[in-house]
């Protein structure tokens, strides 16, 4: 009999987590997927035919209530917002790399197989980029964490995809991008945009057949 997982979600009402969600919900590998999130989801943006989800709506800054969630094989770390969205670098930081360690040690402390997270390509805790010395600082926080079993990030460039908020600055970049695509090869294929299904396609593999450290 093929083992089944339960998954636990967070972030799973954005652009990178509707997609994971979706795609956990159409494998057979998984028999649950727990979503933590800060307001109810849209049950029109999920094709759940199993009835899958079970969504609990959360204070992130109480996220320790709430380990007893994170006994899963399987945590899915997809949190992330902007400057711009959050209102200011401190508060940037607070969900992309606060909430995110914690919910790395929470998977941690209750024995989850493995956690995987979003990062970002460029990530570095040298970098003079605000975003990508955060995404950096996390990256060595989580992968130099003691008993932390089978962590790994995925480092995604432009993300494609429909968002329900506009980013003016994030489309023209795309734009751009894609006009640009074909001359990446070779090692500057990751500056390539991506598909938001394609990240959540590569997170469930690093869960599901193996994880290197280091993503």
């Amino acid at each position: 009999m093929t083992e089944k997982y339960k998954a636990l979600v967070l972030g799973a009402s954005g652009l990178v987590g509707t997609a994971l969600v979706n795609r956990l919900c159409q494998d057979d590998r998984y028999s649950q997927v727990t979503c933590l999130v800060r307001s109810p989801l849209s049950k029109a943006k999920y094709d759940d035919p199993q009835n899958k989800i079970q969504a609990i709506v959360i204070d992130f800054d109480l996220l320790e209530d709430y380990q007893g969630y994170f006994s899963v094989e399987h945590v899915y770390c997809c949190l992330g917002t902007t400057i711009k969205q959050a209102g200011s670098q401190s508060n940037f930081r607070r969900v992309d790399f606060q909430f995110v360690h914690a919910a790395a040690q929470l998977a941690r402390g209750q024995r989850a197989r493995s956690f995987v997270w979003i990062s970002s390509v460029g990530a570095n805790a040298k970098s003079k980029n605000f975003y990508l010395k955060v995404k950096g600082e996390l990256e060595n926080a989580i992968f130099n964490m003691p008993q932390l079993a089978n962590a790994a990030a995925v480092r995604p460039s432009l993300l494609l995809g429909e968002r329900p908020e506009k980013r003016t600055a994030e489309s023209i970049g795309i734009y751009f991008a894609k006009l640009i695509a074909p001359l990446l090869v070779g090692p500057l294929a990751k500056y390539r945009p991506v598909s938001a299904s394609q990240v959540a396609y590569q997170m469930i593999q690093l869960q599901v057949f193996g994880i290197s450290t280091g993503g």
